[in-house]
């Protein structure tokens, strides 16, 4: 067992509520099996466990609730399976919809804040640098280790509320210092600057880097002053849907990575993949589970969750023109409100786009029930995910092709001139 201190003993042993006993030793048994030595205060946390997948997860968050606990520590929420009233209805059976509901209202009232959003770090959920954390949701977190600099593993459902209430986590993996030293080497500096500048490129980085590093900590060189953070977003999501990636250094970007060197630790790398445009091409292939079909059926954006700035890019793309296919645009309340407090929510949707607010059309049904279904992305981890949650196959593109097809009812490819 790790080594508890005085006042976790004596949370442990009920000190404070039923509920946070619960937890600290939820925790503690979590700490055993990884082996840690003790557990180490925590600064906030990000919880994934809130999304309905049946209804054990709803009776857990209720027995807590039920026994006291409260979050001990700044706690976001990650998608629900719900939309809020004003958006489009998910398809859940009436008594999912209500254990969903009820799920919700259980983390709510344990203190944490309802944010409803796979991407908090946009909402001013932003540790600092070297802050140790327990976030989960996968994307959350690669985001959290990497862009941000600070620490956490990849917390499970259940363990994540388990920590965010003891406000502790297990002391190993990515919290410790020593795991944090890339030893992957991902050269991309021989691509040409086009590609390595164009938002269609960085799902497809990430999908390359999730399928080569699996759990290594990797660097990547060539990026310098080509990546803001909606870019590195992107790559993160689809490097934690393809493998276990948790944590990654772009070399003179990333916090923990001014320069190559430092990314290693001064040590040589263990392994370098230089990218050529052969494994892009492959890559780009992989993402796409359509064949050659024209056929797009729908488009769906937004995972992770929109950006302001990804959806001014869209405005500017769609250029007042109207859709002949629904584009679903998935976002959290941080971003609608603004849309609609300055008339752009309600000129999208006459255009033709849907707002999915609070979950996404790949985690609860929203989409409608299609044999045989297209649906179009630009999102590396939709593209992962959606054909085996979906029933849609998927074509990924870029967002200028996704916004273009779905004008054209069809699929429209644009010139891709840094090939």
């Amino acid at each position: 067992m790790p080594e508890l201190s005085a006042e976790e003993h004596a949370i442990a042993g009920g000190a404070q509520s039923d509920g946070a006993a619960m937890a600290m030793r939820i925790v503690a048994e979590a700490a055993r099996l990884m082996s840690a030595p003790r557990l180490i205060p925590i600064a906030s946390a990000h919880i994934d466990g809130a999304l309905y997948h049946g209804d054990s997860g709803t009776l857990f968050a209720e027995r807590l609730v039920a026994g006291g606990a409260r979050v001990a520590v700044r706690a976001t929420l990650n998608v629900g399976a719900l939309t809020p009233h004003g958006c489009i209805a998910t398809r859940l059976p009436p008594d999912q919809h209500a254990m969903a509901a009820r799920m919700m209202r259980a983390y709510e009232a344990m203190g944490c804040e309802p944010s409803w959003t796979c991407a908090p770090y946009q909402a001013g959920h932003r540790p600092r640098q070297g802050t140790d954390v327990a976030w989960g949701e996968s994307n959350a977190v690669v985001f959290c280790n990497s862009v941000l600099g600070a620490r956490t593993n990849r917390y499970g459902d259940f363990l994540d509320i388990a920590c965010a209430i003891a406000g502790r986590a297990p002391d190993y993996g990515l919290h410790r210092q020593e795991n944090r030293r890339a030893t992957l080497v991902i050269d991309v500096s021989g691509l040409s600057q086009a590609l390595r500048g164009a938002e269609v490129f960085y799902p497809v980085l990430g999908a390359l880097l999730g399928r080569e590093a699996g759990s290594e900590i990797a660097v990547i060189d060539g990026l310098q002053g080509l990546a803001d953070e909606d870019k590195l977003k992107a790559l993160g999501a689809a490097a934690a849907s393809a493998g276990g990636v948790g944590l990654f250094h772009v070399a003179g970007m990333t916090p923990e990575a001014s320069d190559l060197a430092t990314a290693l630790g001064g040590l040589a790398p263990e392994r370098t993949l230089c990218v050529t445009p052969e494994h892009v091409a492959a890559e780009l292939a992989r993402l796409s589970t359509s064949g050659t079909t024209d056929q797009v059926d729908a488009v769906a954006i937004g995972s992770p969750h929109l950006s302001l700035a990804e959806i001014e890019a869209l405005e500017r793309r769609l250029a007042g023109r109207k859709l002949t296919r629904p584009l679903y645009a998935n976002t959290g309340r941080h971003v609608l409100k603004p849309l609609e407090e300055q008339g752009r929510r309600r000129a999208l949707e006459q255009a033709g786009v849907v707002f999915v607010v609070d979950t996404c059309v790949v985690v609860t049904p929203i989409l409608p029930e299609l044999k045989g279904g297209v649906l179009m992305t630009n999102s590396g981890k939709f593209a992962h995910y959606a054909p085996g949650n979906t029933g849609y196959a998927v074509t990924y593109g870029s967002l200028a092709e996704c916004v273009e097809s779905a004008v054209a009812g069809r699929l429209v490819r644009e010139p891709r001139t840094w090939a």
